[in-house]
């Protein structure tokens, strides 16, 4: 039996969480969501995918600049709401926020916490070279993802992995955890697992520096470099004068003696074939020059030949 929800979330990543919900035929009283942003190249103002999915399933939805306005409160407050649900919602609820729902705030998070609370945590995780991560359902709290955790479901990360796939998964993933918790959790049959500080680990928002490959660190960092921002926003080097973005990076098994990191070795079956800081080589299965579409490596290649022992910056 569910609650009577008010749901809070913006991206693409919240949408399977509200699908679900309405596929189990909880109550949903409002989404609450940010207001409509310029996107794409022709800046064309497109609204978030949570609201586009609310107003076909017909919920009321709710845009807000900011949560924190009281105005903005009370129209929450006045849909008498037993739970709230936060899925990628992109603002800090306020602890009066929290107050008002009696059986509390459950927020899906990216993670398996106390690792990677913030912004990031997919994205870190595979910077990191993570070979598992997984979704946690917590009780929000005042802080940055520092409330107590119902449950958590691990998946691993594999080799062909990158941004992309994880969030998928994680996505689908929370949603069907997140169904199983909230009955659970009224019916009094879960008991919230403090985080133990002391393990935590952070996920801050990624750095417009770090897109840029840095060809002196090994192989293996670059290769999670490229797998963690893909497909968006990518990965780059610079080829020329233009940027160069860089997906489906792979590690090689052979290293060379001798020769430049960033160097271009030539190209083999899984791509462009690239020397890492460590003598280690990498190889990268696509290339997307800027402003133009992401091709296959040999087939950029073929209109944008990179010669031998080019040394990408």
């Amino acid at each position: 039996m569910f609650p009577r929800i008010a749901f809070f979330g913006t991206p693409e990543f919240a949408v399977p969480s509200l699908r679900r919900l309405v596929s189990a035929g909880a109550p949903l009283a409002v989404v609450v969501t940010q207001p409509d942003r310029p996107r794409g190249r022709g800046i064309k103002t497109t609204p978030p995918p949570t609201k586009v999915f609310a107003l076909s399933a017909g919920i009321p939805v709710l845009q807000a600049e900011r949560i924190k306005e009281r105005g903005v409160l009370e129209r929450i407050a006045s849909f008498g709401c037993e739970c709230a649900v936060v899925v990628a919602y992109g603002q800090l609820l306020p602890q009066m926020l929290l107050d008002l729902f009696p059986l509390g705030v459950l927020n899906v998070h990216a993670s398996l916490l106390p690792r990677y609370r913030g912004a990031a945590p997919i994205q870190r995780a595979l910077l990191s070279g993570d070979t598992t991560t997984g979704v946690s359902i917590m009780l929000l709290d005042a802080g940055m993802d520092t409330g107590p955790v119902l449950a958590r479901r691990e998946i691993p990360i594999v080799e062909d992995d990158c941004f992309g796939t994880v969030h998928e998964r994680l996505a689908h993933d929370g949603a069907d955890l997140l169904c199983d918790v909230i009955p659970r959790w009224k019916a009094g049959l879960l008991h919230p697992e403090p985080q133990p500080d002391s393990l935590a680990t952070y996920a801050p928002p990624i750095r417009k520096e770090e897109l840029r490959l840095s060809w002196g660190l090994s192989a293996r960092s670059l290769v999670n470099a490229i797998r963690a921002f893909d497909p968006l926003p990518g990965a780059f080097t610079i080829f020329g004068t233009k940027r160069l973005k860089c997906f489906s990076g792979k590690l090689l098994s052979w290293k060379r003696v001798g020769g430049n990191a960033g160097e271009v070795l030539g190209g083999s079956e899984t791509g462009l074939v690239v020397l890492g800081g460590d003598g280690m080589a990498l190889s990268i299965g696509e290339l997307q020059l800027e402003g133009q579409k992401r091709l296959a490596a040999a087939d950029f290649l073929r209109g944008h030949p990179i010669p031998q022992g080019t040394v990408l910056q």
